[in-house]
């Protein structure tokens, strides 16, 4: 061939060769799906610091399939700030069965990208910071049994795309923001076993399409505005543990259908409207171990076979207007018992305190009613009672404060009638509040003795009525010490006051008859005024009617002979500084006497003028001196 040939066939092969289209290797450029899913983790900035190419091998928040794949993601640490769901690519995870993200303070609203997880079974977001409204989206989730959103900031409706989650079994929206009315489509949810919307600001009605939960165990509805009565629907769940509703504005009465709720252990039906009787049929419900039905308008008898329940842990009937009496057979699995607030009458039951016997940590309250009669003995051994608190307070109780509750670790027996004294063990194990709070209270129908034991409350400290052993009644004045920062001053003014009365002896000067001074408790016990505080008189109607205009000027002319004696006829002038209505006291003739000397002070008549300003404003134009 001649070369000229030559030249032109290998010039035409090279060009065949270069024009010719090269193989593209697409496994070369395009990511791999395991790869995208690496991506995904790394891109969302959640798990800096570890070697994403690993994740497979983390096996706590990164499990994979057998292919590699992930299908569940588990994140319970704070996420980095400003983190949302907007980070992860849900697009590159298609196998994710799990996505669980966990008290992360997770930030944003909730993708409607989030409906790419087709596969999604179990979507749980609670406890962080998610903000906006739920997206109708999330009703293209077919395959989820769980959804939890709950302990967020999420706000509007409840999206009625919900109902096609058909296979859900647990649905948790509640500690949330949520508004407007339960869907009815949430009735379609024939499988679920849980559902809680509580803590929101739902209104409406609750849907008796609820009725069709066959499977569910657990539902509350409560801490919403929900309004009408409760669907009898409801009564028909065979399985519902607990059935959480309070918290609302239901009204109308506890059907006797509720007995028919025979796996029920949790009925809370408090903070209502609810009227009518408490229903006899409640004995059916054995498995009971709480009734809460506080702050409605019940009314009636409590059946006898409620307090009979054996598995019973927790009643509380507090604030309703139940009658008659408690009986005296009492479960003892009671751990709890509030029947405060009512108007029941009778004793207590002989065998209250038996129940001690069985539960160290037991509370009992039966404040705010008209038992009467004495404080039941405790037939058992006497023993430590740490966790045992009792009120009692605001009865007709009488009889004396039996040793036995030494025991106890509270007691409020206040506003009752009881009377005698009061041991030694008892006072130390205590102290002085508690005795206060338990002297006698039998004079309180008397107008004159109003405040019954407590009589009045200063700055400096609260008075009270007291009976020595001799019978006789004194008032007791003690030094509030729950302010530790005004602790030094108001010591001083008591010490002050101690001074001052020891040297001082006048008919119309309230005589101090005994004081405690101790770092623990410091008192002042004085005369016993019977009509009280001039301020108090003239404040009531009735009272001021009875001091006449002769009385009247008896008490001015009874406050100038103290004032002229401070003055002019101690050893040394005292200066009381603070004459108001509330400081002059008058007894049973409405004479008047001079007290609280805190802010008093001795007076140097060698010394030029003195205008310090003490007192109680509104009355500095009495309490402001002047000496030359």
């Amino acid at each position: 061939m001649p070369s000229s040939n030559l030249m032109s066939f290998l010039l035409l092969l090279c060009y065949h060769l270069l024009s010719a289209p090269f193989p593209i290797s697409l496994e070369a450029s395009t990511p791999s799906p395991l790869q995208l899913e690496a991506d995904a983790l790394q891109q969302s900035g959640w798990w800096s610091g570890r070697n994403i190419s690993q994740h497979c091998q983390w096996k706590t928040s990164i499990i994979c399939d057998a292919s590699g794949s992930i299908i569940d993601i588990f994140v319970d640490w704070a996420l980095p700030a400003g983190s949302t769901l907007h980070n992860l690519n849900f697009s590159s995870l298609p196998n994710l069965v799990s996505l669980y993200i966990f008290n992360s303070t997770l930030q944003g609203t909730i993708p409607p990208q989030i409906a790419l997880l087709s596969n999604l079974t179990f979507l749980h977001l609670s406890r962080n910071h998610l903000t906006g409204h739920i997206p109708l989206e999330i009703g293209n989730l077919t395959n989820l049994l769980e959804l939890h959103l709950d302990d967020n900031m999420l706000t509007g409706r409840i999206p009625l795309e919900i109902g096609n989650l058909s296979r859900l079994s647990k649905l948790r929206l509640h500690r949330n923001l949520l508004t407007g009315t339960i869907p009815l489509e949430i009735g379609k949810l024939m499988d679920l076993e849980e559902l809680r919307l509580d803590r929101n600001m739902l209104h409406g009605t609750i849907p008796s399409q609820m009725g069709n939960f066959t499977n569910l165990f657990w539902l509350s509805l409560s801490q919403n505005m929900l309004m009408g009565t409760i669907p009898s629907t409801l009564y028909r769940l065979p399985v519902l543990s607990v059935l959480d509703i309070s918290g609302n504005r239901l009204s109308g009465v506890i059907p006797p259908e509720i007995g028919n709720i025979t796996n029920l252990r949790t009925l809370s039906l408090g903070d209502n409207n609810l009227t009518g009787p408490f229903p006899l049929e409640i004995k059916s419900l054995y498995r009971l171990e709480q009734i809460y039905v506080q702050n409605n308008a019940l009314m009636g008898l409590i059946p006898s076979s409620v307090f009979q329940l054996t598995s019973l842990k927790e009643l509380n009937l507090a604030s309703n207007n139940f009658i008659g009496s408690i009986p005296s057979e009492i479960t003892h699995s009671l751990q709890f018992l509030n029947a405060s607030c009512n108007m029941l009458t009778g004793s207590i039951p002989f065998n209250l305190f038996d129940l001690i016997s069985y539960q160290y940590w037991l509370q009992i309250d039966l404040s705010h009613n008209s038992f009467n009669g004495p404080i039941p003995s405790m037939s058992m051994g006497s023993r430590e009672l740490h966790g045992v608190t009792m009120n009692l307070s605001y009865n007709k109780l009488t009889g004396s404060i039996p040793d036995f509750l030494i025991h106890f670790q509270h007691i409020d027996l206040s506003y009752n009638s009881l009377d005698g004294p009061l041991s030694n063990e008892f006072l130390h194990h205590f102290g002085v509040d508690v005795v206060l709070d338990c002297l006698p209270r039998h004079y309180r129908r008397n107008r004159r003795l109003r405040y019954q034991i407590c009589i009045g409350t200063g700055g400096f400290g609260s008075v009270y009525r007291a009976t020595l052993p001799i019978g006789k009644v004194v008032a007791l004045k003690k030094l509030h010490s729950s302010e530790a920062a005004k602790w030094e001053t108001l010591t001083k003014s008591f010490q002050n006051e101690i001074e001052m009365l020891k040297e001082l002896r006048h008919k119309n000067i309230v005589k101090l008859l005994g004081y405690c001074l101790h770092k623990r408790c410091m008192f002042l016990i004085y005369e016993y005024m019977e009509s009280g505080s001039l301020f108090w008189v003239l404040s009531n109607d009735t009272e001021a009617e009875e001091l006449k205009w002769n009385k009247r000027l008896n008490v001015i002319n009874r406050v100038a002979q103290a004032l002229s004696y401070l003055h002019h006829d101690c050893n040394m002038p005292i200066i009381h500084r603070d004459v108001t209505t509330n400081n002059i006291l008058l007894d049973s003739n409405f004479d008047a006497f001079l007290s609280d000397f805190g802010v008093a002070r001795f007076l140097d008549v060698e010394s030029s003028n003195h205008t310090v300003i003490r007192g109680t404003y509104g009355y500095i134009a009495l309490t402001l001196e002047w000496w030359y």
